[in-house]
């Protein structure tokens, strides 16, 4: 054997020793796999042909038509309290958060010189209507002349209005509530030197409650004094009633109203404020929170209605499934006004009629179904 033919062997034992672990290596056919592949594949052309489904009967129903938008509570009054004189504090007659009543005294500054004023004035008004008197009686008698007689009349009328003036200047010293509220925090303590840029306290008068909201412009018309409206507050499952009692005069093209959607529409830009009173009798709602405003438009008695996703668009029209015989059939349809759950049918539908309202998106027209819930 020459030295080729042994190279040549050891290369063919070589590659086939290699040959035999990359193939060992290899992934074998698992019969068990290759059997559930089957199974499945069975499963899914049978589901393909029978598709579970639920389903609604069409009743008459009350349907009510609601714009929801979002608004602020307001206090009825609300007014930064402040001295209309400058002075020291000498009195502070309130307790911070508490109800006070309008004219009720809540401080008030040093008026000491007012009173001595008033007291010097007060002690010349006896001599000052004497000498009235007397003049009056002279001049009867014509003992004295009509001019001296007006004379002594116009001094008592001059001291008489300068102690108005003085006890008006001690009234500006007094700070009372200009309305039945609650008194908020104290910003000042006594013998703080008050001016009319001091603010004394905040009051606030939260019964009634304002609710101040917009409307887009298209909604104007049908927005009014006395208009009903239903409001909730975030964190709270209670609905609160409440009614319009002023309206904007004029549309605001600044506003904006809160949705993108709202947003798509160039009319929906343009906005109008709206106010409603809410009694808030027990306080129990305070101002600055942000409520969820929802205005009934209009209420439709014997509605044939059906939820949103049981719709099918398509080709610019509006369709639905019903259950018929075990089959889906399709169904064009002619749809009113939209609520946040359902959709008014105007033609197409009757009642008594089985509408599919699962799995549309993979209905086809004489499709096999079986009904996993029915609702009645």
């Amino acid at each position: 054997m020459n030295k080729k033919t042994k190279w040549g062997i050891i290369i063919l034992v070589g590659a086939g020793i290699i040959g035999g672990g990359i193939y060992s290596q290899l992934p074998k056919k698992n019969d068990e796999l290759a059997a559930a592949d089957k199974v499945m594949g069975g499963n899914q052309k049978k589901g393909k042909q029978i598709l579970n489904v639920n389903a609604k009967v069409i009743k008459p129903q009350l349907l009510t038509d609601e714009f929801t938008t979002t608004g602020v509570l307001l206090p009825d009054e609300e007014v930064d309290l402040s001295f209309e004189t400058s002075g020291k504090i000498v009195e502070i007659n309130f307790e911070e958060g508490t109800p006070v009543k309008k004219g009720q005294l809540l401080a008030k500054v040093n008026d000491r010189q007012l009173q001595a004023q008033l007291q010097r004035l007060v002690s010349q008004l006896k001599l000052a209507e004497d000498r009235v008197f007397r003049q009056d009686a002279l001049l009867k008698r014509d003992a004295v002349s009509k001019e001296a007689y007006e004379q002594v009349k116009t001094d008592l009328a001059t001291l008489n209005a300068d102690i108005e003036i003085v006890k008006a200047n001690i009234e500006l010293t007094e700070l009372r509530a200009p309305f039945d509220g609650i008194i908020g925090l104290r910003q000042v303590s006594v013998g703080t030197y008050a001016s009319p840029t001091t603010v004394v306290a905040k009051l606030t008068k939260i019964a009634p409650l304002k609710v101040e909201f917009s409307v887009p412009e298209r909604y104007a018309k049908q927005i009014k004094k006395g208009t009903n409206l239903n409001f909730s507050v975030e964190g709270t499952l209670d609905a609160f009633g409440a009614q319009v009692y002023a309206v904007e005069s004029a549309i605001d093209p600044n506003l904006h109203q809160f949705t993108a959607r709202a947003l798509s529409k160039i009319s929906d830009m343009h906005t109008l404020t709206v106010r409603a009173l809410y009694p808030n009798s027990n306080g129990s709602i305070l101002p600055g929170r942000y409520v969820s405003v929802h205005l009934k438009k209009e209420e439709i008695p014997n509605a044939i209605a059906v939820p949103s996703e049981a719709i099918v668009p398509e080709m610019g029209k509006d369709k639905v499934y019903l259950y018929k015989s075990g089959k889906a059939e399709p169904v064009d349809i002619i749809t009113g006004i939209r609520t946040a759950s359902e959709v008014q049918v105007i033609r197409g539908l009757h009642v008594g009629d089985t509408i599919i309202t699962s799995g549309t998106l993979q209905l086809r027209t004489g499709l096999a179904v079986t009904l996993d819930n029915i609702e009645e």
